[in-house]
């Protein structure tokens, strides 16, 4: 038994050493990363794609990069356009291109190396470049242009500073947003105080409003009462005027009808004279013609 043990003993250190060389001769790279191969320290230019792949034991090293998109917080306080202290906190997703990852790795570094030397540098930068321009109120009002002013000199940031490394478009900006902002104390009292003078104000002017609108309502319905009461006496006023022309023109017509209405009105006295008494009525039409009639005869 114990020969046969110390026969064993080589043939297994031979199977382990064989699966370490074989196994220091293959890297898989994972999905969404490249391989970044390096020969005794020296970077190959050409990147390894997702899959298997063979390299030289002890002598190769393989690095990933990840390829796909990430995210690098920042958080930048500068002073705005009416020297108010503004925070702004800045998401920004990016990715590396996969083909220069190899340059990448060699000038810059890998992924998180490149987020902290780079990205938020350039994310402080810019943000509090484009903060100078506007007042803290617009930063609120008009959130969508200053996130697309923050993403434009962010992209132009960066690759500014690439361009002297030969390393343009090896990241690739993908979206920045702006998480929050966070103003002093003072500008939150002095907007706390603007919105609710505005609303009070919005409050006065509804309440004007209302007043005048009752008070215009209650002017009308005067004023309608009032043409009703003038069209019902201009009504009135034309039926009497219509039945006293109709009147007189029967009066004009029949003499018989003014001297009916003459005794409708008498009130049943006689009128008295002095030395006399009551004188009733003659009817003198009767009397003109006696007396015609006398001095004929006569």
């Amino acid at each position: 038994m114990n020969s046969i043990s110390k026969a064993l003993v080589p043939i297994v250190l031979l199977i382990i050493v064989a699966l370490v060389l074989v196994g220091g001769m293959t890297v898989i790279v994972d999905a969404g990363h490249v391989g970044v191969l390096r020969t005794l320290g020296a970077v190959q230019t050409e990147p390894l794609d997702e899959g298997l792949h063979f390299k030289k034991p002890i002598l190769d090293q393989v690095e990933l990069m990840d390829i796909r998109l990430v995210a690098s917080h920042a958080e930048a306080t500068a002073a705005s356009r009416d020297l108010q202290t503004v925070t702004t906190q800045v998401t920004t997703q990016y990715s590396l291109n996969g083909a220069l990852a190899p340059t990448t790795y060699q000038r810059i570094g890998t992924l998180p190396k490149i987020s902290t030397t780079l990205v938020e540098p350039a994310i402080q930068e810019c943000v509090k470049a484009v903060t100078a321009k506007f007042t803290a109120e617009e930063l609120v009002t008009k959130r969508e242009v200053v996130k697309q002013q923050i993403q434009e000199a962010l992209i132009t940031y960066i690759n500014t500073t690439l361009k002297e490394k030969e390393l343009e478009n090896c990241i690739q900006i993908a979206n920045v947003a702006i998480t929050d902002f966070s103003f002093s104390e003072e500008f939150n009292r002095a907007i706390e105080a603007k919105v609710q003078a505005e609303q009070q104000a919005l409050q006065a002017k509804n309440e004007k409003l209302k007043r005048v609108t009752q008070a215009e309502a209650a002017a009308a319905e005067i004023q309608l009462a009032s043409d009703a009461e003038a069209y019902s006496i201009e009504a009135k006023s034309k039926s009497r005027a219509d039945a006293i022309e109709r009147e007189a023109k029967a009066l004009k017509q029949s003499p018989e009808l003014i001297q009916l209405r003459t005794i409708e009105k008498w009130d049943g006295v006689l009128p008295r004279f002095n030395g006399g008494g009551v004188v009733p009525f003659l009817d003198l039409d009767d009397a003109f013609k006696d007396g015609a009639n006398a001095r004929k005869e006569g």
